[in-house]
């Protein structure tokens, strides 16, 4: 039987949903542990097969060489938490010297309907993906890049509510239900085109529509000039301001790159700076090619500050250069353009890390000025106020960040595990920090703090095991000196869980 994606598994009392990494027993959540899950979501999809040992490893430890022991040790702990199925016997059958067999029925249910996010009270848009129609695959990235300028465009109306870059993208390359992304990303109206560059000219169809009644309330194509494509942009964001708003008020206006080719890199370097270090390195050369190309080009010089950022996260740690780097480039940034919203909250960022507490607080509140619906801004703000000791308030801005960006990058789920756990919501965190989306970065340090203090020691210190393989020279000390905390009782709550999981000191 081929399976949707999304799909749970139901026999007995119990459901499963391995996408949700869930487990309940009569609508209740049984805490069975990351392991366990991957376990069970293997034997439970292939009822009645027998899956060899070797599978079932690798199932639920991929890419490593764990012992047989630690597989024999995961289905006792399954049976236990699943007790007898209902005839008396075991719902994972041991076949001697080979592997296990689950033998129970199983019903395999639909992908739980997501809840419609409600609308928001002011106008409500999401910009999808914009379609390169050319031949050339090349031509790929101008065309999220004029998506993502549209985004940052409307997204500084304060009277619009503007879905950030990350969920928009989820969609791209799958079939455009208007009606069911709207529903999903809780918006009523989307902005859909198509891009097409080609010999020095450019051609733009762009369409306007409202999800719930499903009118296309306006409509063009635009055939310009190559060195056009900023006015068009202008002109495209103008007419939906007017269409949503009935007025039309520009925004300060934003600092435009004068060389293509740099507007070119900075796409192509934004979409792969976050995926690996190798990409982190690649990015960074075409960001200093981007700089070079041109020295007036504002995002260029903020995104190449954030990657430098990223090569604090990926080393372990900040050095001193890389933090003089990047601070200057994020200072340089916000001078060349000082109506960015991103430029401002990046400083802001950085500062807090240099301890710079009243001039980061400054330039986050700047940001939020320029830009409301900056997503990235109330998660990066979040992180900062809960280590500041401000633990609710920055749940508040974990949750506006999520409600902007429903479908965010891996590190939104990091920020809102670390709130959680000071926020004594260790559960919570677990279920957060567990989840594929953010469950193989460092987040996974949190992760083991919130096992640890709900007393499930075995399953924090194997956290902290597989955290230290990624991350071999991390120690609580250096982490607590190098943190930005503003409020000693949060420090310690943290340097505690670290300690009861067994981080080094």
């Amino acid at each position: 039987m081929r399976l949707m994606e999304g799909s749970r598994f139901a026999f007995g009392p119990f459901v499963l949903d391995p996408d949700a990494g869930t487990l309940l027993r009569n609508d209740d959540p049984v805490a069975v542990g990351y392991r366990g899950l991957k376990l069970l979501a293997a034997l439970v999809t292939r009822p009645g097969e027998i899956l060899g040992k070797a599978e079932l490893m690798d199932a639920a430890w991929p890419g490593t060489a764990v012992e047989e022991g630690n597989l024999t040790v995961q289905i006792a702990q399954l049976r236990k938490l699943l007790g007898p199925a209902a005839d008396g016997g075991e719902w994972i059958a041991t076949i001697p010297r080979v592997g296990y067999r689950f033998t129970g029925t199983i019903e395999y249910l639909p992908p739980a309907k997501r809840k419609p996010l409600p609308l928001p009270d002011k106008p409500s848009i999401a910009v999808l993906p914009f379609v390169n129609v050319s031949n050339e695959p090349e031509q790929e990235s101008f065309a999220d890049g004029l998506t993502e300028d549209l985004i940052t465009d409307l997204s500084r109306m304060s009277g619009l509510f503007v879905i950030a870059r990350n969920s928009a993208f989820a969609y791209k390359g799958k079939p455009m239900d208007v009606r069911a992304i709207a529903g999903d990303l809780g918006v009523r109206y989307l902005l859909e085109g198509s891009a097409r560059r080609v010999a020095g000219r450019v051609r733009v169809n762009v369409q306007l529509v409202d999800a719930v009644s499903g009118d296309h309330l306006w409509a063009e194509r635009f055939d310009r000039s190559l060195d056009d494509i900023f006015a068009v942009q202008d002109e495209v964001t103008g007419k939906i301001v007017e269409a949503l708003l009935g007025r039309l008020r520009a925004p300060p206006p934003r600092n435009r790159p004068k060389n293509l080719e740099a507007y070119d890199l900075c796409v192509r370097a934004r979409k792969i700076m976050d995926d690996s270090p190798q990409m982190a390195r690649e990015a960074h050369l075409m960001l200093t090619r981007a700089v070079s190309l041109d020295p007036g080009y504002a995002e260029a010089h903020r995104w190449l500050a954030v990657n430098h950022w990223m090569g604090w996260v990926h080393s372990g740690g900040p050095t001193e250069a890389a933090r003089r780097d990047a601070l200057e480039l994020a200072r340089k940034a916000v001078a060349l353009d000082p109506n960015d919203a991103g430029c401002h909250w990046i400083l802001a960022y950085l500062l807090a890390y240099e301890r710079s507490f009243a001039e980061a607080d400054a330039e986050f509140a700047k940001a939020i000025e320029l830009d409301p619906n900056e997503a990235d801004t109330w998660a990066a703000l979040s992180d900062i106020t809960v280590l500041a000791g401000r633990v609710e308030e920055g749940l508040e801005h974990i949750r506006k960040a999520f409600r902007l960006n429903p479908l965010p990058a891996s590190w939104y789920y990091l920020t809102l595990g670390q709130a959680q756990y000071a926020a004594g919501e260790y559960q919570a965190a677990v279920e957060t920090l567990r989840r594929e989306e953010t469950y193989r970065t460092s987040s996974r340090r949190f992760l083991a703090a919130s096992l640890a203090q709900l007393g499930r020691l075995d399953e924090a210190r194997a956290e902290v095991e597989l955290f230290l393989v990624g991350n071999p020279d991390f120690t609580i000390r250096h982490w607590a000196t190098t943190e930005p905390f503003r409020d000693a009782a949060t420090l310690e709550h943290f340097v505690d869980g670290y300690r009861k999981a067994g981080l080094p000191e």
